[in-house]
């Protein structure tokens, strides 16, 4: 594990209090929005969301080392402009995974598919720069060991 890093099980906590809290916020929505029913709508955004789960993952721990080794900066000290291309382009990059997902599991088309999936993401990508703030600051990386600051010798 490269220093400075979250840990697997980190990443994991990480990935399932996200799943969780946007399956109770998005189910309903897309329900509403859609004119589905709960069920369908539960069944979609969970379909969706183990697919993006596990494409969140990998994702997530490519740009943090992209990050480290370009900046020395851990995933909690990075700063809101990069917050910004993170959550974006995790999902534009989403949509290659679910645009086929919803168009085999709802009655939408081709197209209405990719329209549910560009809201969806945009509902998700506003929701993924708050979760990730908020997960940052109530559970900050921790620095590598040699990154921490050393007591004075005065």
């Amino acid at each position: 594990m490269d220093a400075g890093l979250r840990t697997p099980r980190e990443r994991l906590i990480q990935t399932l209090w996200f799943e969780g809290i946007g399956l109770l916020l998005v189910a309903p929505l897309y329900a509403w929005v859609s004119g589905a029913a709960m069920g369908e709508s539960f069944t979609v955004v969970v379909a969706l969301s183990i697919a993006v789960m596990l494409w969140a993952a990998l994702y997530n721990t490519v740009f943090d080392r992209i990050e480290r080794r370009r900046t020395g900066r851990v995933a909690s000290d990075r700063p809101h402009g990069l917050r910004s291309v993170h959550a974006i382009g995790l999902e534009v990059s989403s949509v290659l995974v679910t645009w086929p997902l919803i168009w085999a599991l709802t009655d939408l088309g081709w197209w209405g598919a990719l329209a549910a999936d560009l809201g969806l993401s945009a509902v998700y990508a506003a929701y993924g720069y708050l979760f990730f703030w908020v997960f940052d600051r109530l559970r900050p990386v921790p620095p590598a060991l040699d990154e921490r600051p050393r007591p004075r010798a005065d």
